[in-house]
């Protein structure tokens, strides 16, 4: 039976929706003529409505409904538009939904829908409550196993097998245009291997973040004994840190520009032979361009935070990790990793004998 309509919930972080994606890219690829709706917060709504495979778009206004809940007044009026979201979702008459974020508000929102196949994950690999919700339970492997793979699994609930999808993230042609503009605005021709380095994270996982200094002294050496151009991408709240770090090196650097989307990012990091950096969602966003991936691993796990395609792990075992202790002040995972290290994975990805 080909299911028409179908929902897809996973509506934040930007990392776990792009992780998500080539999901719903491997679904569009084996039934060409189904129809995918998404449901997702405001920071990924945007990428999400370039995909082309991505039929429509509904904004799950988390962070108004919050504000709402917090006086009398709004309170009922955010009910209100509770109540008129889910008539909306349940007059799409979805055949299908397929449950991604396995938590209580996207099960409920999966519930609410009216869909008669509610697909999701098993007990234990759902939390607060969400099997509870799905009419189709799909179960995992014992083993731990990435996001891309974990969300692939879920499929099986459509009887759809899917191991792996040579899954790319597809960029606008003005957001091309943008990128090839900046870079035609450059002073001289960029020398070869060109190296994106992302040193940043959001601010909610600063814990993730390797040193500012090493990261400085990482791009010297790139420069001078690969003879490659780096160029310093960076998201909101990141250009401080970043120029920083810039202004501490001995050889020059490039900083990308502004990117208004993450799809702008994209671009940017597809036209670079590799990209350096920590666990994060443009680590992702390049491993979906086809760009070579070296990832510098602290407190997550590196299998379950594995990227597609060619890449490297740079981590050492420290005996505390991986954990989600945000507070950790002494971050032995991440000072245990060497220039040295990352330099030995940078070579070994690129072909380089040392």
């Amino acid at each position: 039976m080909v299911y028409d309509k179908i929902l897809f919930l996973r509506l934040s972080a930007v990392g776990d929706v792009i992780r998500a994606l080539p999901a719903a890219k491997a679904l569009k690829a084996q039934r060409p003529f189904s129809s995918i709706t998404w449901i997702v917060e405001e920071s990924s709504k945007a990428l999400l409505e370039s995909q082309p495979e991505i039929n429509d778009v509904i904004l799950f206004p988390r962070k108004k409904w919050t504000d709402g809940m917090r006086s009398a007044r709004g309170v009922w009026k955010t009910i209100g538009e509770m109540r008129r979201f889910i008539s909306d979702l349940r007059q799409k008459k979805f055949d299908v939904v397929l449950d991604f974020h396995g938590t209580l508000k996207s099960g409920l929102i999966s519930f609410f829908s009216g869909s008669p196949k509610r697909i999701g994950f098993d007990r234990k690999s759902s939390k607060e409550g969400n099997f509870i919700f799905s009419n189709i339970k799909v179960n995992l492997p014992e083993e731990r196993i990435s996001r891309f793979k974990k969300n692939f699994a879920l499929l099986k609930g459509m009887g759809l097998e899917v191991e792996a999808f040579n899954s790319e993230l597809y960029i606008p042609t003005k957001d091309k245009e943008y990128v090839d503009s900046f870079f035609k605005s450059l002073s001289s021709p960029l020398k070869r291997p060109m190296i994106a380095i992302h040193p940043g994270t959001s601010l909610k996982t600063f814990y993730k973040r390797w040193m500012a200094d090493r990261y400085g002294q990482l791009a010297d050496r790139l420069v001078h004994e690969l003879k490659a151009t780096v160029i310093f991408t960076w998201g909101p709240g990141e250009f401080e840190w970043v120029e920083g770090i810039r202004k501490k090196m001995k050889n020059p650097s490039i900083l990308s520009p502004r990117t208004e989307s993450l799809t702008e990012l994209g671009e940017v990091l597809r036209r670079c032979d590799l990209y350096l950096g920590g666990d994060t969602g443009p680590m992702h966003i390049a491993s979906m361009t086809k760009t070579p991936v070296v990832v510098i691993y602290g407190p997550t796990d590196p299998i379950v935070n594995e990227p597609l395609g060619v890449h490297k792990k740079v981590r050492k075992e420290v005996g505390c990790s991986p954990c989600r202790n945000r507070s950790c002040k002494d971050l032995t995972c991440l000072r245990s990793i060497t220039v040295d290290d990352v330099i030995k994975a940078t070579k070994e990805i690129l072909y380089i004998t040392p």
